[in-house]
């Protein structure tokens, strides 16, 4: 069941060091929580980036192999503008993502390497807050994520990975779901929010390709008008809003 609409989010945990974003796409990071980002590692706190895909199959006017490594280029940029300098591409293929054993593997290979206590997804469920259809990548990877943060402690559930010498990690304590339709946490965008504009600015061969207008003004009325519409649950503050699982 949908909360209410007026239920009030509350403040994301903060009892945490090592955060692991998993996304599917460059960008997805940056369309979907990056002010967030930069509030935490302003903090100390330390977050990394697994990407299942480098985005080759996301603009049509570029051959795939000639957009995958421009696209990681400009990942790699935009994370580095809101403190993020770990990013990994699991090489899955852009568009046609199978959620199935060998993403859940990668990923949950990925959270033992890092072994962080939050791990950040993007939405996995089949809309866009019941209106707009989600893409399949989204949904496999973010099932996926959520699969696989409880896969990453379990030794019997890909002893391969044991046998590589990633040791299982159960101190996930909470997937945050970024882009949701249910939230229940929201982060204070403010502190984090020209930087968000200026990492999604990054990806400005994608967004080119996406819309004419001018780059920096559809992101930021494309930032400004995500955090502010939280706002009305968070305080009236603008807000980068959370569905959090907690285990």
């Amino acid at each position: 069941m949908t909360e209410p609409k007026t239920t009030q989010l509350q403040p994301m945990p903060e009892d945490w060091q090592r955060a692991l974003a998993v996304v599917a796409h460059p960008d997805d990071l940056e369309y979907g929580c990056s002010a967030a980002v930069a509030v935490w590692t302003d903090a100390g706190r330390e977050v990394a980036y697994v990407l299942a895909t480098r985005g080759e199959a996301g603009i049509d006017t570029l051959d795939p192999a000639a957009c995958g490594p421009l696209r990681e280029r400009e990942q790699r940029a935009g994370a580095a503008v809101v403190g993020v300098t770990s990013v990994e591409f699991l090489d899955h293929r852009d568009g046609v993502i199978e959620y199935g054993l060998a993403l859940r593997r990668d990923i949950a290979a990925a959270i033992r390497r890092h072994r962080p206590e939050l791990v950040v997804t993007l939405n996995h469920r089949d809309t866009w807050g019941e209106v707009a259809w989600n893409t399949p990548d989204h949904v496999a990877v973010g099932r996926a994520t959520l699969d696989a943060a409880a896969d990453a402690g379990n030794r019997w559930i890909f002893p391969e990975l044991t046998e590589q010498g990633l040791e299982p990690w159960n101190g996930v304590r909470w997937v945050a779901i970024a882009g949701s339709s249910r939230p229940t946490h929201a982060v204070d965008a403010g502190p984090g929010l020209e930087r968000a504009v200026r990492s999604l600015l990054e990806h400005r061969t994608y967004i080119e390709a996406l819309t004419d207008q001018d780059p920096e003004t559809y992101v930021r009325e494309f930032l400004t008008t995500q955090t502010t519409a939280v706002a009305e649950r968070f305080g009236g503050i603008p807000a980068v809003a959370f569905e959090v699982f907690g285990r």
